[in-house]
């Protein structure tokens, strides 16, 4: 009998990095393939080739489009692999839009910085640039959820909606004997906008993410204190800048604050900018895929048309001399990079400002140094005081938290021979095996870094 082999390339003891090696009979397949982002240490590894060759991967499987799970593909590619990359295809129309924004996005940062003389490498150079990125998606197959495809000889995957964001799935690996799942993501169950994760209907190994692990989202309205803190803002004549992953978070602050002005929570005339061309791509696109999300599509128009869309870097950087109230949505999620850095200069030093945070902050991300209170962050190779008011909506998260992931997993059909926590700080992937084993008497391994592990 053929055994299955697991290694764990990334998403070990961090929440970033998303990437796992399953070997089969000699053949193997990386299932996601993203970038690592914050401390420096992660970032670094990054710019190193995979520890297994590119080449040597038959397949990836994609549980969704975020870069943390996708965003390494053009890296990838560009060091030999010729394979097919499987995904559901709103993944795929994503990544469409996320890939060579990524890529062109680095080209600029790059640019911008051997202008600017701020990097210490002579001359700075992307990751990689948005022709690698065009590249990568040549690769790509999607397929329709619940459909079968064979990624291996005698491997076949299927994917499952998960409930994160548009095209997220959980991804379904069987041999014929052995079935794997991976989570990906695990979107939540009473989301505003996305619908609920869907059962697993068998899983002899699971792989599962930890993102919020140890911590329950408040249970309280979020759409109550996010007009509070807008209202709050505005009357002191500030601007609300609100750094925002440009796939599922954007849509889902452009939701609630279309929700508020109908229901009269803040004012109808104040300005809103969605400071992401591609944000406002991926928008359209919850219109072409109603079947995956709870809105009408009179919802997907007036989320659409509720925010001016800025495209160019010129009108970009005018935003910046304005001195009225007003909310900036713009990339990224996390202030790693993007437009949203040259916001937070230009309003940071400002009290009357707030930086309001929607998701989850990566250890050594500016937006966890931002949150914990830092009176000044480094951009572009300058200190940058912060005088603003630092906040977050933490129960905007389109992750689950524990509690919600447990739920999911007791609807599983049977318990796994084995369960690896994986996509979180160290912290909130063992308080997630502690509560799996404590709840579900499963047993359950948080793996290291590289870690293999068969899966008789």
């Amino acid at each position: 009998m053929t055994t299955m082999r697991l290694t764990f390339l990334g998403a070990t003891g961090t929440v970033t990095g998303s990437k796992y090696r399953l070997e089969h009979a000699g053949g193997n397949i990386l299932v996601d393939c993203g970038l690592f982002q914050g401390f420096k240490q992660l970032r670094l590894r990054n710019w190193s080739p995979l520890p297994i060759p590119a080449a040597s991967f038959a397949a990836v499987v994609l549980t969704h489009a975020h870069l943390d799970h996708s965003g390494y593909l053009p890296l990838l590619v560009k060091q030999g692999f010729r394979g097919r990359v499987h995904c559901t295809e709103a993944t795929y129309e994503l990544c469409r839009i996320l890939l060579p924004d990524s890529g062109h996005l680095q080209e600029e940062e790059a640019d911008y910085a051997n202008r600017a003389g701020y990097s210490k490498h002579r001359p700075a150079l992307p990751l990689y640039d948005e022709a690698d990125a065009i590249a990568a998606l040549r690769c790509f197959s999607p397929i329709g959820f619940d459909k079968s495809v064979d990624v291996l000889p005698g491997v076949a995957a299927r994917f499952f909606p998960s409930g994160h964001i548009l095209g997220a799935a959980f991804a379904e690996l069987n041999d014929g004997t052995t079935t794997v799942v991976f989570s990906g993501d695990v979107g939540r169950p009473h989301d505003g906008i996305m619908r609920a994760p869907v059962p697993i209907e068998r899983a002899d190994y699971l792989v599962v993410e930890s993102t919020y692990g140890d911590r329950r989202h408040d249970p309280a309205d979020p759409r109550l204190k996010f007009g509070e803190i807008v209202r709050r803002t505005a009357a002191r004549g500030g601007v609300v800048v609100m750094p925002a992953f440009a796939v599922g978070r954007a849509q889902a602050l452009l939701y609630h604050l279309m929700m508020l002005r109908r229901e009269g929570a803040i004012p109808s005339a104040l300005p809103v900018f969605l400071n992401s061309p591609m944000a406002a791509d991926v928008t359209e696109l919850y219109l072409r895929f109603r079947n995956q999300h709870r809105l009408s599509s009179d919802d997907c128009a007036a989320m659409c048309g509720g925010a001016t869309i800025v495209n160019t870097a010129d009108d970009s950087r005018r935003l910046n001399t304005k001195q009225w109230p007003m909310v900036i949505i713009a990339a990224s999620g996390m202030a790693t990079g993007g437009r949203v850095l040259h916001h937070l200069k230009a309003f940071a030093p400002d009290a009357r400002n707030t930086i309001l945070f929607s998701g989850y902050q990566s250890g050594g991300t500016r937006g966890a140094k931002l949150l914990q209170g830092d009176s000044a962050i480094r951009i572009h190779g300058e200190m940058v005081p912060v005088r603003a008011e630092v906040l977050a909506l933490d129960n905007l998260s389109a992750h689950a938290d524990y509690a919600e992931i447990i739920a999911w997993l007791a609807q599983s059909g049977a318990s796994p021979r084995r369960t690896f926590i994986t996509h979180g700080e160290p912290a909130a992937a063992d308080a997630m095996r502690s509560h799996i084993a404590d709840s579900l008497g499963w047993e359950c391994t948080v793996p290291d870094y590289l870690e293999t592990v068969d899966l008789p």
